[in-house]
Formats: structure tokens, sequence, C-alpha cells
């Protein structure tokens, strides 16, 4: 499997689809990883190179000591993209993912030529809020209980009265508690308001209608920062639509996709 090491992290990385096409980078949520954008990759459409990788203290990539700082998880993407020789991407960010986006496409505008920013804000949450939440992570038994949490603010609840939503209990209460606190102070440390009104450049913005954790107002006022950005409220789903909205998902995707040009875009080299 691809891995890169940096000075102080290995970044586990898929790079799929056709190689020289327009590239699309996927950032997942917290306590998630590549495996959160399994369900759309194959509804994608055709021609795209598209990159997914596990961020620090996630999945297959190492988990160096917390906390981390925002920074740090730009740098990563950054240098990621510059190791596999990406330009004029359009990056796709769910949840801090989203704020990987936002602080990345102010720090290297020639990377990314699109952003979708989903499910996501530019600050989240009160950094009481995540000292708990890191609290809880690191002791014993502390990953289930934050896994409960998650999933309650995660999914819809058709979705999980009927059970769907347990594979992803089973993985975040199997997370590395030190790779989710880490992650967690990141977030706790970032407000993106005054750099993403800065922005410049094509954004979508996606939102759940029964997101417990970034509500849609939440990404709508983050996304009407950007001037001429577009919005998509997602009914019916939750903080993760790539896993119970699929379809949806990748439709908006698609939608934006060609909007865009992005797949006529030719990328420049490195």
């Amino acid at each position: 499997m691809p891995f890169t090491e940096f000075d102080d992290v290995t970044l586990h990385y898929l790079d799929e689809g056709n190689p020289t096409g327009p590239p699309l980078v996927l950032a997942h949520a917290l306590g998630t990883g590549t495996l959160l954008w399994d369900n759309i990759l194959p509804l994608l459409p055709p021609g795209l190179r598209v990159v997914r990788y596990d961020a620090r203290g996630h999945g297959q990539s190492s988990t160096p000591p917390g906390p981390y700082s925002m920074g740090a998880l730009v740098r990563d993407a950054e240098r990621l993209m510059d190791h596999l020789g990406l330009r004029d991407a359009m990056f796709v960010g769910l949840s801090i993912g989203g704020m990987v986006a936002q602080g990345l496409a102010v720090k290297r505008p020639d990377l990314i030529r699109a952003l979708v920013l989903s499910n996501t804000g530019a600050k989240i949450a009160t950094p009481e809020i995540w000292g708990e939440r890191i609290a809880t992570a690191r002791r014993p038994g502390g990953m289930a209980d934050l896994a409960r949490g998650s999933c309650e603010r995660w999914f819809p609840r058709a979705y999980v009265t009927a059970g769907h939503h347990l594979p992803w209990y089973e993985h975040l209460c199997a997370h590395d508690p030190e790779g989710y606190a880490g992650y967690a102070a990141a977030i706790a440390g970032t407000d993106f308001y005054t750099p993403t009104s800065g922005l410049r450049i094509p954004t979508l913005g996606i939102a759940g209608s029964e997101d417990g954790s970034t509500p849609p107002d939440l990404v709508r006022e983050t996304v009407d920062l950007v001037p001429g950005s577009q919005f998509r409220l997602l009914r019916g789903t939750g903080h993760v639509p790539p896993v119970d909205a699929p379809a949806d998902y990748a439709a908006c995707l698609a939608e934006f996709i060609a909007a865009t040009g992005h797949l006529r875009a030719v990328p420049s080299g490195p």
C-alpha cells in the first residue's frame, strides 16, 4: 500500500482512477479515514485522479504524540500533494477535513482550483467541548462513550434505529485515543472566519439536514464567506453523507465538477 514518510509522520494514501486525469483530493472527518469515501468512489464521473489519505493519528498513518495543530494538518496535506505532483486540484474536505481544505486553500492557492466544504465550519464547537472530548478519549472506556455520542450526532435517527451505524460505532470504538485527542486539539484551536473570507475560488458547501455536529446554518455561514459560493442541503442525511447518502453526495460532486469544468482541466506539472 502507498505510504510516504515525512520528518514527523508517515501518511497512508490511495491514488486511484486516471493517473493523468484532473485530481480530486478527499480529506476525511475526525475518527474516520480513507474508508469514509468507499461508497462514493464507484459513483464519481470517470476520468478523475482520486487521491484520499489517512490523516495523522488515523487509519494506517502513523500517530505522532499529540496535541496536533491545524498548521500541522494543513502541512500534511500540502506535503502529500507536493509529493504526488498534484496541482489545480478540486479539494473535498468533510468536517475537520473541510477545515484543512480552508487552511490549505489560503496557504497554497496553486494546489487548489476548486473547493468543496462539506459538513464543516470555519470554527466548530468550542474549546471547552473539545477539551471534554479529549479528556474522555484518554480515560478507560472513553472511546466507546465518544463513539455513542458521535453516532447520535452523525447519523439520521432512522439510520441508527435500523442499526446501519454499527460498523462505524465499532470503528470509532477501536480508534487510537491519542490520534483522536491530537486531532480534536487542532479543531479546538481553529477559527478560520477571517482567512476563509479572503478566498476567491469556486466553492461548494454541502450540508445534511440531520447533521448534529455541523448543522446546515454553520455550513452555510462558512461558505457564504466566499463570494460566489454555492450551497447544497441534502435532506434526510447526517454529518457523513458519503456513508448514509452516497448517491446524493456523489451527484452533488458530479454537478460541481461539471459546473467548474474540472474534468476539462489539464493539471499543470509539479
